[in-house]
C-alpha cells in the first residue's frame, strides 16, 4: 500500500472505507498470524511452568519493565512520532521528515540505554513492593534483571513502526511479533528440557523473551530500504519538530504508561492481598486470551487507522476526520461484540483447550475462564479507548486522554480495593469497569471536540451489533454443549466441537448482521470478494 501523492486530494468516502478495510483486513490477517502463534506460546508456557509457584516470579518480574516500555519505548513514541513525521511528508518536507526520525532513533538508543542501565541497578527496590511472588523474590529481582533490555530494544522498533505505518505498510509490522514468538516457543522446547530446576528454566524463558525482542526489531529494517529516505547518522535535537515529538510524547507516554500502571496496580493487589502463588499468573493467563480480538481486530484498525486521522487532522479536513473516525468506532464495535459475548459464554472450554495440559490443572481452568469472562466485559469498550486515544493524537491535543488515564488510575485502585473481595476475577472485573467508563469519557471529550455528528447512528449500529452478537454467542453455546456431549474431552474431541461452535457462531452473526442491515458486514463482505 502506498500513500497519496503530495496535494492529490482526499479519497471519497465510501473508497476511504474500503482502503481502510482492506488495509484492515491485511493488518488483521498478518496479527492473526502472529496471535496464534503467540497462543501457541502461552500453551507452552502453561505445560511447562502452569500458573502456580514460581511462574508467578516471572509475571510479576516482566511488570516493571513492562511500564517502563510503555512509559517511554514503542507505543508512546510511535503514537507522538507519528502525527508530526506526517505533517511534515504533507508539506512536501521529506528529507528533514526523515532527519528528524533518525535523531529520534538515536536519541531512543543513547536515552533507553541509560534507563535500562539504571533499572537493572534498582531492581531489587522496584521488586519490594510486590511482597514475595512466587515464593521466590531474589529470583523475580534477576529475571527482572534479564528483561530490562526489552524496553531499549522495544523503543527503536516504535521509531521502525511508525515509519512504515505512515507510508501505509502495515503487514510486516505485524508478522514481526511472529518471529518474536517463534523465538520464545522454540527456545522454551529446545532449552527447557535441558534445564536443570525451576529457576534455570524460567531464566531461560526471560533470555529467550530478550532475543526474540531482538529479532522483532531487526527484521522490518531491510524495508526502511525501499522508502523515499533513509535513517542517517545524525542527532540534530535543536529542530522544532524533534522539540515538537518530545512535547507530544509527554502526555502520550503519561496516558499510556498510566494505563499500564492500572495493571501494575492489579498485580500488586493479586500478590499482596490475593494469592501471590497463584493470582499474578492466572490473570495474566486470562489476559492474555482476552489480548487475542484485541490485537486481531482493535489494533488493526487502530494502527490503519492512525495515519489517515494524522493525515486528516494536518489538513484541516474535519469532516473527513470525523467520518473515518465513525468508520473506525463502528468496524471495532462490529469485530469485538460478537468477540467479547462468545468468549464469555464458552470461556471454560476456551481455557482448557489452550491451556489445560502438562502443569496446568482442571481447578487452574476454573479460576483462569473466570478472569477471561470479567475482563471480556469490557473488550469493546477497551478497543474504543485505544482509537479515541489515537483520534486524539492525531489532532495533537494529547492532554485529553491523559486526564482520562489519570481519573482511570484511581478508579481502577479503588474498584480492585472493592472486588478483589468477589475473588481473583474481581481484579479483571475491576479493569472491564474502568473501561467502560474511560471509554464513554473519552467519547464524550471527542464529540465536544470534533462533533461526531453520527454519534447517535453508530450507537444504534452497536445496538444491531449487540442483538446480532448475543444470538452468535447463544448459537455457539448450544452448538458446542452438544458436540461436548456427544464427543468428550479428548484433545481432538475439544478442538471439534469449539470449532464447530465458532463456525455456528459465526455463521449466526453473519446472519442476523445481514437481516439487521448493518452496513460493516457488506463492506467485509464486498472485501472478500475483491
Amino acid at each position: 500500500m502506498t500513500e497519496l501523492p503530495d496535494g492529490a486530494p482526499e479519497q471519497a468516502p465510501a473508497d476511504q472505507r474500503r482502503r481502510i478495510a482492506r488495509s484492515t483486513a491485511v493488518f488483521s490477517a498478518a496479527t492473526a498470524v502472529s496471535r496464534a502463534l503467540g497462543l501457541v506460546r502461552e500453551m507452552v508456557s502453561a505445560y511447562f511452568f502452569g500458573v502456580s509457584g514460581l511462574i508467578n516470579a516471572f509475571t510479576v518480574a516482566i511488570q516493571i519493565p513492562n511500564l517502563v516500555r510503555a512509559l517511554v519505548a514503542d507505543a508512546a513514541l510511535s503514537g507522538a512520532f507519528v502525527p508530526v513525521f506526517s505533517e511534515l511528508l504533507e508539506r512536501g518536507e521529506r528529507r528533514r521528515a526523515w532527519r528528524v526520525a533518525s535523531t529520534l532513533f538515536w536519541l531512543t538508543l543513547l536515552v533507553l540505554g541509560g534507563v535500562t542501565a539504571l533499572f537493572i541497578l534498582l531492581a531489587p527496590f522496584l521488586m519490594r513492593p510486590f511482597g514475595n511472588p512466587g515464593g521466590d523474590v531474589e529470583l523475580a529481582v534477576g529475571l527482572s534483571r534479564v528483561l530490562f533490555p526489552i524496553v531499549v530494544l522495544l523503543g527503536l522498533s516504535g521509531i521502525v513502526v511508525g515509519i512504515l505505518n505512515t507510508y501505509h505498510h502495515f503487514a510486516l509490522p505485524a508478522l514481526a511479533p511472529v518471529a518474536w514468538n517463534l523465538v520464545i516457543v522454540l527456545g522454551l522446547l529446545l532449552g527447557v528440557p535441558r534445564m536443570s530446576g525451576e529457576s534455570a528454566e524460567l531464566y531461560l524463558y526471560a533470555a529467550v523473551v530478550v532475543l526474540g525482542t531482538l529479532v522483532q526489531l531487526l527484521l522490518p529494517v531491510p524495508w526502511l530500504r525501499r522508502l523515499d529516505g533513509r535513517l542517517t547518522m545524525v542527532l540534530d535535537w535543536r529542530d522544532p519538530a524533534v522539540k515538537r515529538v518530545l512535547v507530544l510524547m509527554l502526555p502520550v507516554t503519561l496516558t499510556i504508561g498510566l494505563i499500564n500502571v492500572n495493571f501494575l496496580v492489579d498485580t500488586l493487589f493479586a500478590s499482596r492481598l490475593l494469592d501471590p502463588e497463584l493470582a499474578p499468573a492466572a490473570i495474566d493467563k486470562a489476559f492474555r486470551l482476552y489480548m487475542l480480538p484485541q490485537g486481531i481486530f482493535a489494533v488493526a484498525v487502530t494502527t490503519v487507522l492512525f495515519p489517515t486521522l494524522a493525515r486528516l487532522a494536518a489538513r484541516d479536513d474535519a469532516p473527513g476526520l470525523r467520518r473515518a473516525l465513525d468508520g473506525g468506532l463502528r468496524q471495532i464495535a462490529f469485530l469485538l461484540v460478537p468477540a467479547g459475548l462468545v468468549s464469555i459464554v464458552l470461556a471454560q472450554p476456551i481455557v482448557r483447550l489452550v491451556y489445560e495440559r502438562g502443569e496446568f490443572t482442571d481447578e487452574d481452568t476454573v479460576i483462569v475462564a473466570q478472569c477471561l469472562q470479567a475482563f471480556s466485559l469490557g473488550l469493546v469498550f477497551n478497543g474504543w479507548m485505544l482509537i479515541l486515544n489515537r483520534a486524539f493524537y492525531a489532532v495533537q491535543t494529547n492532554w485529553v486522554p491523559t486526564a482520562v488515564a489519570l481519573g482511570a488510575v484511581g478508579l481502577n485502585a479503588a474498584f480492585d480495593a472493592v472486588f478483589y473481595r468477589l475473588g481473583i476475577w474481581g481484579i479483571p472485573l475491576a479493569t472491564a469497569t474502568v473501561n467502560v467508563v474511560g471509554a464513554a469519557v473519552l467519547l464524550e471529550m471527542m464529540r465536544r471536540r470534533i462533533g461526531l455528528e453520527r454519534l447517535g447512528r453508530t450507537l444504534a449500529v452497536v445496538g444491531r451489533v449487540v442483538v446480532a452478537g448475543a444470538l452468535a454467542a447463544a448459537v455457539a453455546f448450544v452448538v458446542w454443549a452438544a458436540v461436548d456431549a456427544e464427543v468428550g474431552r479428548s484433545l481432538g474431541a475439544q478442538i471439534l466441537s469449539l470449532g464447530l461452535a465458532f463456525v455456528a457462531g459465526g455463521a449466526a452473526y453473519v446472519g442476523s448482521a445481514r437481516s439487521l442491515r448493518v452496513r460493516e458486514l457488506d463492506e467485509l463482505l464486498a472485501l472478500r470478494r475483491r
